[in-house]
């Protein structure tokens, strides 16, 4: 058998910039480029080409001549670029755009190739992008994305289209992570049912089959294979460069160097992999089997508001509704599960009326002061009510539970069981398996309904601005009409913690509302709330 003839694309630089918004060290570009030309990589993707100028993104956001001009490029090495085709098709003329992005050709340019990333319902209108390109000498590649769910005539229509214009190679994106090697190897042969030039491929890591897939698409014919310097990709990542120029060296009968690759990993990019924490995780392998964007995840996991619970709850919620396009608006209603109005059977007033509650929160002031809250407790016997499951404080003490979030409801079913204290949660809007979960538990229905921006308190029902735990109690404790609220074990977090905000806005939102109760922190506290301790209560 002849050598494989395998094109290696390393697009580190361009794919992991979703990460450091493409502000890469040029010192780490110099080892980079030096661990690339060694381990036998063709094409280095450097970054993008972008119309879009707001907020700060560094050199390889943009990719400039200039910049380019400024790095030492080994000698055998190509560059390359990408371009959104959403930039072009939002531009007025596809030529036009190009000739911003692409003000010179590509003689008197360091780039070679250009890609263009472009979704299925983007594809008419940016073929002629191919044409304009080549006549300006560039080398032309189409990524096709989320194409994974696409039928057979489907595929074939695009690889149809595409033969008609001078795209030198075709290659097909598994965008949401979602493929395996049957379903990637049956795409290449639908592709090649009217496309004869070459065919690359790009994968996800979300299923830890982006390696794997990669290969069976070159043993399925594919001649154009991506990869990352440990994957550094959005989301859960890509192939990883160490592992596949391995087995490329090895269909293609070379020799490589490896141990540059291996020095820039341990000196660069292991760094920023803890810092960043790309790489797939239980997370995004749910997202691949789902067919979710990636990018919620990403956000998800950036963002310390949202906990496991939360997370497994959007992923759950996007699993029903649809998920394969990223959407901020759409993250955010998934994370807040209420929508619809929904009226409990329970009045808060027959028991709260014209009394004192006690919330205690899940911080650790209520271990620490556990004593002074327990004495305060027997002393004047205010209505306990506990976020949750939360243990620090005797149970006997404890008069009620609240909780709301499904997932976190069903990672509690049998604590909740085994508890003693009627639970307080919106039961008319839990799903039917929940429900079974909790048949033999006391239950207090409160009815719930989240809408942005608003707190209203019925007479057995509330509606928040978020389905957050603590908006609930302060609700129920409004509804029912006591006399105030005392807060233990709200502790709060530091002041760069996306939650502060949340929590400061909620608060506000909260003690500006007709009806609202009385609030008073009486552990320690980081939130704008009026204190006094307990040891003085």
């Amino acid at each position: 058998m002849k050598p494989a003839k395998i094109t290696l694309v390393d697009c580190t630089l361009r794919d992991g910039g979703y990460y450091n918004n493409w502000d890469f060290d040029a010192a780490l570009i110099g080892r980079y480029l030096t661990a690339m030309s060694a381990v036998g990589v063709d094409v280095v993707e450097m970054g993008l080409r972008s119309l879009r100028r707001s907020g700060f993104k560094g050199a390889c956001a943009y990719t400039t001549d200039e910049f380019l001009a400024s790095l030492q490029l080994p000698a055998g090495l190509s560059v390359g670029v990408m371009v959104n085709a959403s930039e072009l098709v939002g531009a007025g003329t596809v030529s036009g755009a190009l000739a911003s992005l692409f003000p010179a050709s590509s003689d008197s340019s360091p780039v070679d190739l250009v890609r263009i990333a472009c979704h299925v319902h983007e594809l008419e209108e940016t073929l002629e992008a191919s044409v304009w390109l080549r006549g300006r000498g560039y080398r032309v590649g189409f990524n096709l994305m989320q194409v994974a769910d696409l039928e057979q005539a489907e595929i074939e229509a695009l690889a149809k289209a595409c033969a008609g214009y001078p795209v030198d190679v075709l290659y097909f994106a598994d965008s949401l992570g979602s493929m395996e090697p049957q379903k990637t190897c049956e795409i290449v042969s639908w592709l090649r049912r009217h496309w004869q030039g070459e065919v690359g491929i790009h994968t996800h890591d979300n299923l830890r089959m982006a390696l794997q897939n990669t290969l069976s698409a070159m043993d399925a014919g594919v001649t154009w294979v991506d990869a990352t310097v440990t994957g550094m990709g959005r989301g859960p990542g890509n192939a990883r460069t160490e592992e596949l120029a391995i087995e490329v060296a090895s269909a293609r009968e070379a020799t490589i160097s490896i141990v540059p690759l291996m020095q820039v990993i341990k000196t660069d990019f292991r760094p920023m992999q803890e810092r960043y924490g790309w790489g797939t995780n239980p997370y995004y392998y749910l997202a691949g089997r789902y067919g979710i964007h990636p990018t919620y995840i990403q956000e998800m996991l950036s963002d310390s508001r949202y906990s496991e619970e939360d997370v497994l709850a959007v992923i759950e919620h996007l699993r029903i509704n649809g998920g394969k396009k990223f959407s901020f608006d759409a993250l955010d209603t998934a994370r807040h599960f209420f929508s619809e109005s929904k009226c409990g059977t329970w009045k808060p007033s027959d028991v709260l009326q014209g009394r004192e509650v006690l919330l205690l929160g899940t911080g650790p002031g209520v271990h620490r002061h556990r004593g002074a809250i327990e004495c305060f407790i027997r002393r004047t016997k205010p209505v306990v009510i506990a976020l949750n499951t939360q243990a620090e404080v005797d149970s006997t003490l404890i008069d009620f539970r609240v909780a709301c979030h499904p997932v976190r409801l069903l990672a509690d079913q049998q604590a909740h069981a085994h508890l003693p204290q009627p639970l307080i949660t919106p039961w008319s809007a839990l799903s039917g398996d929940l429900k079974a979960s909790l048949v033999r538990k006391k239950v207090l229905d409160f009815g719930l309904q989240v809408e942005a921006g608003t707190f209203d308190f019925g007479e057995r029902s509330c509606t928040l601005p978020t389905s957050l735990v603590v908006a609930y109690a302060l609700a129920i404790a409004a509804s029912g009409d006591a006399t105030r609220v005392l807060l233990a074990g709200f502790d709060g977090y530091s002041a760069d913690d996306p939650r502060t905000r949340e929590m400061k806005d909620l608060l506000a939102q909260y003690q500006a509302t007709t009806g609202a109760r009385e609030l008073l922190a009486v552990t320690p506290t980081r939130h704008e709330l009026p204190t006094q301790s307990i040891y003085a209560m």
